[in-house]
């Protein structure tokens, strides 16, 4: 999800106004649930929920992409929040929701609990954080973001990490550090850029429990006890 600074660009580029990001981001916020409800249960449990839950977007994506009643009554409801690639019917494309969803099955299947925990919860509080802020105040552009937005990021999910239970700090810090790049710089492969809501939680967590794995391995176990 993207941060613009008040810049003026092409008006061929349509911008969601500012009451609808925030309708997006109201959104995107009710996913906080997720980490909330995982930090009190196992596992096997959170994906037993997540993950029809997963496919059930997924679906609903795919079908939009080729039921034209589906497609009309998708985009007649939700196109005053849609971005400019999300709007373009002849390019298939998943919508944000359905990578919030797997990023959530992914980070609970792969990382340890915490840093599951603290990964997810940066995509959605750090990452709508940003795009607020980068809206409103955001007058230093860097790549497609602002500094501005950037920087809200960055402070924002260093508290997060901070009171993350049982995280170490410099893990934490690296977490951010490599979230913040991640949703600053948009990763292609090949020609396919990849969602922002994949590559904050993976990347900031697979940078987290690599630094685990070369330096705190014996903590490891701490990181997956269940809290209650």
């Amino acid at each position: 999800m993207k941060h613009t600074s008040s810049i003026k660009v092409s008006k061929r580029i349509r911008q969601i106004n500012f009451e609808n990001e925030l309708s997006r981001k109201a959104i995107h916020l009710s996913s906080i649930s997720i980490p909330i409800i995982y930090y009190h249960i196992q596992k096997e449990v959170a994906l037993l929920i997540l993950i029809p839950l997963f496919l059930g977007f997924f679906s609903v994506d795919f079908l939009k992409m080729h039921v034209k009643p589906l497609s009309r009554w998708y985009y007649s409801i939700f196109s005053s929040m849609l971005r400019p690639h999300e709007l373009d019917e002849k390019k298939p494309h998943f919508n944000g929701a359905t990578f919030v969803m797997f990023s959530a099955c992914f980070t609970i299947a792969f990382f340890p609990k915490m840093i599951a925990i603290a990964a997810f919860t940066i995509l959605i509080i750090s990452d709508s954080i940003a795009a607020l802020v980068g809206r409103k105040f955001g007058k230093h552009k860097i790549a497609s973001k602002t500094l501005e937005g950037s920087a809200a990021f960055f402070i924002s999910s260093m508290f997060i990490v901070l009171y993350t239970p049982n995280l170490d700090i410099v893990a934490g810090a690296i977490m951010s550090f490599v979230a913040t790049l991640a949703e600053l710089f948009q990763i292609k492969f090949f020609k396919f850029a990849i969602d922002d809501n994949l590559t904050v939680p993976i990347l900031g967590g697979l940078a987290a429990y690599g630094y685990y794995l070369l330096f705190l391995k014996d903590e490891l176990p701490m990181l997956s006890l269940l809290l209650c």
